[in-house]
């Protein structure tokens, strides 16, 4: 039966679930002690990646279990394509396939018989095959190299950076990049583009220092002009439909950066459906980015732009940065936190809704629209961090 069999499906689910952090680190430790090479493409710390392995394998589980096959097919493929830029061999593959299969034997030994292993080597080779296969396939290149023109601190824990890179990105507006910056070597972080994609090669970037993230705080403390960015191809599918009515955006901080792209990229064309931006952040200089909304809001008349701070004065530390400050133009400034100033105006049931953030952010503001009656699936962000 093989992929088919979902009882044997849902006692491999049932071990990752019981087990699955013991279960992934004796993968990594087996496979790097059978493959020195394989643990060059990898990080010092392996605590996050053997967490989103152990994540990755128990949803397609769930997946197989209820018989889709197409998402996690095009999720496989997705990550063999991606995973070009770590320098993924075949052989790795191989190595990767004879570890997690003497992993899982090892870990199910009382309950392994013919169907159950029939079912894992199935899921074993799935992973492997698609993954192997895409990469095979893809003719892009697996990565771009930039450099740093410009570093610029709107605000204390915000960085805009500015690249030319050697040859030009192309991406979707709204998507976002993996990016490897030279402080932190084979870490790649996810960052989105707040400019639509540059023929010239140009790109920008918009960081926040999130407390405990290394990699932002050495962007945001150390990154200069003249270092050298790597960046991956894109992922995501974030996007305004302008044949699908009205639309409500809502950035908290940085999260403003892929929903500028959208705006920006909008504003190319002469007729759009009406946008309401709320943009947040904890105090009123954290508002980094209004005067560029400013001018986008100010000859766009489809854009309307409310922003909204968490507290209604700033830290002695202000007088350091930049006054965010726009001309007159833009809505007057709510003070509250952003799910609750958004949803006094209602529920926006009638939008498209975009909301991009922090974890913790996008599912307070998902959870008080959809309390005051917004529709589930008309609100769309990207995956969440755990």
């Amino acid at each position: 039966m093989g992929l088919e069999d979902r009882d044997s499906m849902r006692i491999l689910r049932d071990a990752l679930d019981s087990g699955g952090e013991q279960l992934v680190a004796d993968f990594y430790t087996r496979w790097f002690a059978t493959d020195l090479s394989a643990r060059d493409l990898f990080p010092p710390d392996m605590a996050t990646q053997r967490k989103v392995f152990g994540h990755a394998l128990s949803w397609l589980c769930d997946e197989l279990i209820a018989q889709r096959a197409e998402e996690p097919v095009a999720f496989l493929a997705q990550l063999g394509r991606d995973h070009r830029k770590y320098g993924v061999t075949p052989g790795h593959y191989e190595t990767l396939q004879t570890a997690l299969l003497a992993t899982l034997r090892g870990r199910l030994a009382d309950r392994w018989d013919r169907r159950l292993a029939e079912a894992v080597t199935d899921v074993i080779a799935l992973i492997v095959g698609v993954m192997s296969g895409a990469a095979d396939a893809e003719t892009s290149p697996p990565f771009c190299d930039g450099t740093v023109l410009e570093h610029l601190r709107p605000a204390r824990d915000v960085s805009v950076i500015r690249l030319k890179m050697d040859h030009a990105l192309g991406y979707q507006p709204g998507q976002y990049l993996p990016v490897q910056v030279p402080q932190w070597p084979r870490r790649w972080r996810y960052l989105s583009p707040s400019i639509p994609a540059d023929p010239a090669g140009y790109l920008e970037f918009h960081i926040r220092s999130v407390p405990g993230g290394m990699v932002s705080t050495a962007i945001v403390g150390e990154a200069r002009p003249g270092d050298r960015w790597r960046v991956s191809n894109p992922h995501g599918a974030l996007h305004v439909d302008r044949d699908d009515g009205d639309v409500l955006m809502v950035a908290g901080s940085t999260g403003l950066a892929p929903l500028r792209t959208l705006i920006m990229d909008l504003a190319r064309f002469g007729e759009n459906p009406r946008v309401h931006l709320f943009f947040g952040a904890k105090h009123p200089c954290e508002l980094y980015d209004l005067p560029t909304l400013w001018e986008i809001a100010s000859t766009n008349p489809w854009l309307s732009v409310t922003p909204v701070s968490e507290f209604d004065f700033d830290p002695p530390w202000a007088a350091q940065y930049p006054d965010v400050t726009p001309p007159r133009g833009l809505h007057v400034r709510q003070t509250g936190r952003l799910p609750e100033v958004v949803t006094r105006y209602g529920n926006w049931g009638d939008r498209q809704i975009l909301v991009c953030g922090g974890p913790a952010m996008v599912a307070a503001t998902k959870a008080a629209l959809i309390a005051k009656g917004a529709p589930a699936e008309r609100i769309r962000h990207d995956p969440l961090a755990s």
